[in-house]
């Protein structure tokens, strides 16, 4: 069964190992292939975008599934899941589930996975900031308060 893919303007897919990019007007397309690595624009994460714990792990998982030789992302993988273990123990049932997928070779379910712990750790931030809001006004009110009292 093709997977039918329509592309925005200007919008790039990589199917394989080859970058496609639409031209200035919608394109439908019709991929038919077997384990062929397909990734929209939307979920490509680059090693610029990758600014967070959570999205290392997403972008290794990333260039595992558009490899030809997966094994070669494995430690920087391990690696990184093994520090997000030790600093949120919580994390662990999502990491699991990542882990098992690329063991089993399902690469695309492990991106999917890893996309949850994009996520977990976004709600963990937010958590964090709403109960240790930023105040930098108050902050720089007290720093002035204590040079005017001596």
């Amino acid at each position: 069964m093709a997977l039918k893919v329509e592309l925005r303007p200007h919008e790039r897919i990589i199917v394989g190992n080859c970058v496609i990019t639409n031209t200035d007007q919608r394109a439908r397309l019709l991929i038919d292939g077997d384990n062929v690595p397909i990734l929209r624009e939307r979920d490509i994460l680059t090693p610029e975008t990758a600014d967070t714990p959570a999205k290392l792990v997403y972008l290794a998982v990333q260039l595992m599934y558009i490899s030809p030789d997966p094994q070669t992302q494995h430690g920087t993988y391990f690696n990184l899941v093994r520090d997000i273990v030790t600093a949120v123990p919580s994390s662990w049932p999502i990491i699991e589930g990542i882990n098992n997928n690329i063991l089993n070779g399902d690469l695309y379910r492990a991106l999917k996975d890893a996309r949850k712990l994009i996520a977990y750790e976004e709600k963990l931030r937010g958590q964090f900031e709403a109960t240790h809001p930023k105040n930098d006004a108050k902050a720089e009110a007290d720093k002035d308060d204590v040079s005017t009292a001596a």
